[in-house]
């Protein structure tokens, strides 16, 4: 009985410790998540940026040591995370539109955006059928035959928007919009095509350009859609360093990243 009575107590005693431990062990790691957190920079971008950032984001923490690490989606999706709390530094949108977004959110700090690259629009086919397309209505029927085109959502992926415009402005929209499969962001559109699920697919020119599979056989014209730019802007309670990796994406090498990924130039 005398040591049941004295196991108790030190029972007690040890599960209290154990407890406080485990308290001490999950604020460390608390404190080392922030502190790790403190030394990185989060990106939220358009998914075209993917390949562009991926390389400056390599060149600047070679450059300076500080990690920075990406979430990229279509505009609409990452702009809806930045404002609803995302743990995001930057944002990068595709388009004017879904940065307005953001910052009709109160969700951006105004004063830092800036354009840090510009784009074309092209249509794409499988690599082996890559003759070129006439933009005509007849052309464009005939290529598509009993297939379809890929294009991204136009509701919501900067790249849709930009296509419906451009076949809206060259009298096409009408003839080729039963033929459209809506895409959720212009990467999708590019995969696409490039498994030959579909005959053609609307992408950006910077697309194109990294995916071997395709061929591009149109090109729209500048004026037939708003200018394809990508805005990019600090999001409020961005961490201290994030100013310094939105300022390098409009450096030299960043900008020499771009242009070789088929990006225009920014501002």
């Amino acid at each position: 009985m005398i040591i049941s009575s004295l196991s108790l107590p030190f029972a007690s005693l040890s599960r209290r410790a154990a407890g406080l431990a485990m308290a001490t062990a999950v604020s460390l790691g608390v404190a080392l998540t922030s502190a790790q957190a403190a030394d990185e920079i989060t990106v939220f971008a358009a998914a075209s940026m993917k390949d562009a950032l991926n390389s400056i984001g390599e060149l600047y923490t070679k450059e300076t040591g500080t990690k920075v690490v990406f979430s990229f989606a279509s505009s609409s999706v990452v702009a809806r995370q930045v404002t609803a709390g995302a743990p995001a530094d930057i944002f990068v949108s595709a388009d004017v539109k879904w940065m307005d977004y953001v910052s009709k959110a109160e969700a951006i700090e105004d004063d830092t955006v800036r354009i840090i690259a510009g784009n074309s629009l092209v249509v794409v086919a499988p690599k082996d059928e890559a003759e070129p397309l006439e933009l005509t209505k007849d052309a464009l029927l005939e290529r598509i035959g009993d297939g379809h085109m890929a294009i991204g959502s136009p509701e919501a992926v900067p790249a849709g928007r930009y296509g419906k415009a451009s076949l809206v402005s060259l009298g096409l929209w009408d003839a080729v919009e039963s033929t459209l499969v809506h895409m959720e962001n212009v990467r999708v559109t590019l995969a696409s095509v490039a498994r030959g699920e579909v005959a053609l697919g609307i992408v950006y020119g910077s697309d194109a350009a990294i995916e071997p599979r395709v061929a591009v056989v149109a090109a729209f014209p500048d004026d037939s859609h708003a200018p394809i730019v990508y805005p990019a802007g600090l999001v409020k309670g961005a961490g201290p360093k994030a100013i310094g990796y939105l300022e390098y994406l409009s450096s030299p090498a960043a900008r020499e990243v771009f242009a070789k990924l088929g990006f225009k130039p920014g501002e």
